[in-house]
């Protein structure tokens, strides 16, 4: 078989379906688990903790790669899911005389690329509401707090002061005046010396997005946001175990274990993701 109907073969594409699938498990989990620093810490406390989170994100160089792989993969991803669904249908133009689905697949299964086409739809959103502005346009301020008159400065209280990247590439002095902000970096103003880079400020952003305080539209969003997760519980449900048999990694033995686990995962990690915008809006 020659390498071009190898990578157009049904069985190539549920192969690399499976493969980008499961890689895309391990980034919810991660995702997750930085996402959850929005409620496990309160105060100011729990905006610098996700702050930082945010910070080394973007600039540690692994994270830096990994997350152009995740990128790819979610492309590749949901091209292939679309290319295999209508490869399947030219496979049979006409449906048969009798069928009854129900008696031969999940529901899940037979609206995966309807889902998938859904949490698609999703990432893109989510993106332009988050990624972009911290990563393209930088909208997102400088995260700052207020300093006492008595603590630090020795100057008129209720001063806004940066939350620097620790360590300082420079000492920073108790003279804000003497301190100017580009972008993201702090210099001293006599002598254009570079001190440090500041954290832009995600957390109130997040925050106030879920706010109805603040946000009119909070509660769309979050029922938008909770409603994707649901999607998302639908097409793991699924796609968690066939990847592993798309792969070749099934056996009677340990087929019902992988079965379970992914429904698992299926329901606690969308809950998870689902749980925390909820949780913003009702404080």
């Amino acid at each position: 078989m020659s390498n071009s109907a190898l990578i157009k073969s049904s069985i190539a594409k549920k192969y690399w379906m499976a493969i980008t699938g499961l890689f895309l498990c391990t980034f919810l989990v991660g995702h997750l688990l930085g996402n959850l620093q929005l409620i496990l810490n309160t105060g100011e406390e729990g905006r610098r903790a996700f702050n930082e989170y945010a910070y080394f994100m973007g600039h540690n160089i692994f994270i830096k790669v990994l997350s152009y792989v995740t990128y790819a993969s979610i492309i590749f991803h949901a091209v292939d899911g679309i290319m295999l669904t209508i490869q399947n249908k030219k496979a049979r133009p006409v449906n048969y005389v009798y069928t009854k689905p129900s008696a031969n697949s999940s529901l899940p299964s037979r609206w995966m690329a309807v889902l998938g086409s859904l949490i698609l739809v999703f990432i893109v959103t989510h993106m332009a509401n988050f990624w972009w502005k911290m990563k393209i346009s930088e909208e997102i301020p400088l995260h700052t707090y207020k300093l006492k008159i008595d603590e630090h400065l020795g100057q008129s209280p209720n001063i806004d002061y940066y939350y620097t990247h620790v360590p300082s590439v420079n000492p920073i002095p108790k003279d804000t005046a003497q301190i100017e902000e580009k972008g993201t970096e702090l210099f001293l103003k006599s002598s254009n010396l570079k001190l440090a880079e500041g954290y832009r400020d995600l957390h109130t952003v997040v925050m106030d997005f879920f706010n109805p305080d603040v946000n009119n539209l909070a509660l769309l969003y979050l029922l938008i946001y909770a409603g994707s997760m649901a999607v998302l519980g639908f097409h793991l449900w699924h796609g968690f175990a066939s990847g592993f048999q798309s792969l070749g990694l099934n056996h009677p033995k340990y087929n019902q274990l992988i079965k379970r686990i992914g429904q698992g995962f299926a329901v606690i990690v969308p809950l998870l993701f689902a749980l925390i915008p909820i949780l913003i809006f009702i404080k």
